[in-house]
């Protein structure tokens, strides 16, 4: 069975990676015609693997660093992952296939996608640090690319560097807590984490929420997501739903005892995704534009889910991960259904969109009302598995918790009153196959919430192989759906009236609590601050001592060339000169006649006798 677990996240990476190098092998015109189709069998064929990968449970252990093993393994809240990440990515792809033109670069765009599915299959299925940190950041780098896909347009550009820098920030947590597992247990081994003895055990707790935190774009990392949305919408559907900002809430369920061990790290993490979900769904409430709106309630539903690690409730954890990413694929993708037909993401343009495409309408509402925590729809009852254990932690936690349960009815009836409101707008076509996966995703977002419900609670607590913890009761189940039903109505009809609300007010929510803007002023310009002064103490110092010496090392050899060379060549130019003299007085005895020479050697003698006499 391990060849299925290698199988599994290698058919979307290598088909995308086929898909990407294709284009400039086979040319980009062949490619893009055949890529939807190679994609969508790609996701199939990943879809058909998960399952039986569910059912087999493989794993795989292959050595990767020295005594440091590495692994894939498909337990209990893997097989749910994987299950949901393909079945995800197969609905979003067959929408991209027919909202992608064919003047499009969909071989690119196909790649992408599958090797962002590829990686979050590795995330989830990773058994240790090392190959989880892989497939986080292969997932990152696609996230970039696919936000930043319409590369021509520098807001989307932009927006991608916002979005990967951003989350960059908090992906260096992951690699904090590997060095401090290494330290800490002699592995990276996902399960020995919280066994962890001392101060090591909190560094690794500390480093693995900054990271999952950002990547799920938890306060006060939130708003990344914000810019994502200039991204297309299948990229949105995906990332919002079942990979990229999921991965992080799937990190802290499946790190759960680490954070019960530290105890400060469980607290921290639950009141962190109330908050989340407090005030971003006041952030959702405020929009203007139907994508942004989306991804505020995606940073506020995902705060439910880590509310749940920090809760201790993985099986409400997981199974709000599940149904919600059914209900926000279903509405990314009815929001880029009638973005492509109308070419407007505007609420104030959208009026009547639902009821001049019925299909997309009806299945876009059914995701609003599970959205809106509306009985008997999936998210009611995943949101009160979530809140009662954040009741049996904290009175307070349960509070905000619940008003940020009813925050989501109010921006879920504020979208549904908006796009059901009567038009006589003429209607545009929308391709049949970007409604093909909508009934589907609407199904699910129906009926998925079961796993919440007392009834298979247990079963879905053995599945998971998590302990059984106490569920919501009755009174709680009836409680938190009539206040959703309550928020609807109440938002229904304040919107009917023609209601406002002080723009004062909604400002802040508006701008998404300033947060990108703080985060500038509080860290960016900052860390900008700092290198600049540290590249003038490289330029001015550093490099100036460096420019310095060279300058001294110049002037001496220009003063060695003037003064000391000058004299040395004068002093070798007069002994040869010396010399010269020397040989030419030398010569002139040189007569070839042996007279001269005997009266030369007489003369010699004669002074040789004068100078021994004067030496005596």
């Amino acid at each position: 069975m391990s060849f299925l677990g290698w199988l599994l996240p290698a058919v979307p990476i290598v088909t995308g990676v086929l898909l990407l190098g294709g284009r400039f092998v086979l040319g980009r015109r062949r490619v893009d015609r055949s890529a939807p189709v190679i994609a969508v069998g790609a996701a199939f064929v990943a879809l058909c693997l998960a399952v039986a990968g569910a059912a087999a449970r493989p794993a795989v252990r292959f050595p990767l660093f020295e005594r440091l093993p590495g692994g894939l393994a498909v337990d209990g809240l893997s097989a749910v992952l994987v299950l949901t990440v393909t079945s995800v990515s197969l609905a979003v792809l067959v929408f991209a296939a027919g909202e992608f033109s064919a003047d499009e670069s969909r071989g690119r765009f196909f790649g992408l996608m599958l090797v962002f599915t590829g990686a979050m299959l590795v995330t989830v299925t990773a058994h240790d640090l090392a190959v989880l940190l892989m497939g986080w950041e292969v997932m990152g780098a696609m996230s970039y690319a696919l936000i930043g896909f319409w590369w021509r347009e520098p807001r989307r550009v932009g927006s991608a560097d916002v979005s990967f820098v951003t989350t960059r920030a908090g992906d260096l947590g992951l690699y904090f807590a590997a060095g401090a597992a290494l330290i800490g247990t002699g592995s990276l081994s996902l399960d020995g984490l919280a066994t962890a003895e001392g101060h090591w055990r909190d560094l690794i707790a500390a480093g693995v929420v900054m990271a999952a935190l950002g990547k799920s774009a938890q306060l006060p990392f939130s708003f990344w997501l914000s810019r994502a949305m200039d991204g297309p919408s299948p990229v949105s559907a995906l990332l919002h739903s079942a990979t990229m900002v999921a991965a992080g809430a799937y990190l802290l369920l499946r790190l759960e005892p680490l954070l019960d061990a530290t105890g400060w790290a469980a607290s921290l993490v639950a009141w962190a995704g109330a908050l989340t979900a407090l005030l971003l769904g006041a952030v959702a409430l405020a929009q203007r534009d139907l994508k942004q709106l989306l991804a505020a309630s995606t940073c506020a539903q995902i705060g439910f889910m880590v509310l749940g690690a920090g809760a201790g409730t993985v099986t409400g954890g997981a199974a709000h991960l599940v149904a919600h990413a059914a209900v926000k694929s279903l509405l990314f993708l009815g929001a880029g259904a009638w973005l492509s037909a109308l070419g407007t993401k505007d609420l104030g343009e959208l009026h009547g969109a639902a009821r001049r495409y019925r299909l997309v309408g009806a299945t876009f509402g059914v995701g609003m009302l599970a959205l809106a925590g509306t009985p008997p729809l999936s998210l009611w009852a995943t949101k009160d598995t979530v809140l009662s254990a954040a009741l049996d932690v904290s009175p307070p936690l349960y509070a905000v918790g619940l008003a940020a349960a009813l925050l989501s009815a109010g921006y879920a009836a504020r979208a549904l009153f908006v796009v059901t409101r009567p038009t006589d707008a003429a209607t545009r076509h929308i391709a049949l196959l970007e409604k093909v996966p909508l009934p589907v995703l609407a199904l699910g977002s129906a009926a998925l919430g079961i796993f919440a419900l007392p009834a298979v609670d247990e079963a879905w607590s053995d599945l998971l192989g998590t302990g059984h913890g106490p569920g919501p009761g009755a009174a709680e189940l009836a409680l938190s759906g009539g206040l959703a039903l309550l928020v609807l109505a109440m938002t229904w009809g304040f919107m009917r009236r023609g209601g406002r609300v002080r723009a004062a007010w909604t400002a802040p929510a508006l701008h998404w609590l300033h947060l990108e803007r703080l985060a500038g002023l509080l860290v960016a310009r900052p860390v900008f601050a700092l290198a600049t002064a540290l590249a003038r103490f490289d330029d001015r110092v550093i490099d100036g001592g460096v420019r310095a010496t060279a300058a001294t090392g110049r002037l001496a050899a220009a003063l060695a060339g003037r003064r000391i060379e000058i004299r040395v060549n004068g002093l070798v130019a007069a002994v040869g000169r010396g010399t010269r003299l020397l040989a030419a007085l030398a010569r002139r005895p040189q007569t070839g006649q042996a007279h001269t020479y005997y009266a030369q050697a007489a003369v010699l003698l004669a002074v040789l006798i004068v100078v021994v006499l004067l030496v005596r």
